[in-house]
């Protein structure tokens, strides 16, 4: 096994575009040595080394973004943002407070999801779509209309969590791709269950 890499071989190792570890070596994330001829080598132990570290350093970065997404989704989810809602309009008062609420515990959720990722996040997850489905029921919108509302709560968690990552300056490509890869499976599940639930009303109602 070679010692020193080309261009393409690291980031063949890194599973990530050339153009992604020219940048990373340009900007000193990524330690590289140039040849006589000006070409880019990466010493193998020094990037596996890399590829571990940024590993480690992960899940700490993801509770971070986590905390001050909290945050922000907290001053989103208001009375101001929520009536430009069509769906948010045929709501009843106590149902609008249950809304807000169930828009805070998708990022809660979504916390526990991050720190368990097993069974009881799912039941979570699950639990979740059920709320949003019976509030939903409760007053008269239509499967379409509560999968929007639900829409809308996972919207302003993605882009809570995005703007936290995009001002924190995270180079790390495994904080990214784990988080968004976790909050889709999270929400995923949550929508189905949504849709699931409304076909359980309707099959019990006909």
């Amino acid at each position: 096994m070679r010692e020193w890499l080309t261009l393409s071989e690291a980031a063949k190792l890194l599973g990530v575009h050339p153009s992604t570890v020219r940048n990373w070596a340009n900007d000193g994330t990524l330690p590289a040595q140039r040849t006589k001829g000006g070409h880019r080598r990466f010493r193998r132990n020094e990037i596996e080394l890399w590829m571990q570290s940024q590993r480690t350093d992960g899940p700490s970065d993801a509770n971070l973004v986590v905390q001050k997404a909290l945050r922000q989704v907290r001053i989103q989810i208001s009375e101001g943002h929520l009536e430009a809602e069509n769906w948010y309009e045929k709501l009843d008062q106590q149902a609008r407070t249950s809304y807000r609420h169930a828009g805070r515990a998708l990022l809660q959720g979504l916390m526990a999801y991050l720190a368990t990722d097993g069974d009881e996040a799912q039941a979570e997850a699950r639990a979740l779509g059920y709320d949003y489905a019976s509030i939903g029921r409760r007053c008269k919108l239509t499967s379409t209309e509560a999968t929007r509302a639900f829409l809308y709560f996972r919207n302003v968690l993605m882009e809570s969590m995005l703007s936290v990552y995009e001002a924190a300056s995270l180079r790390s490509p495994y904080v990214w791709g784990d988080m968004l890869r976790r909050i889709n499976a999270f929400t995923d599940q949550i929508l189905l269950t949504i849709l699931s639930t409304y076909e359980a009303y309707d099959r019990g109602g006909r």
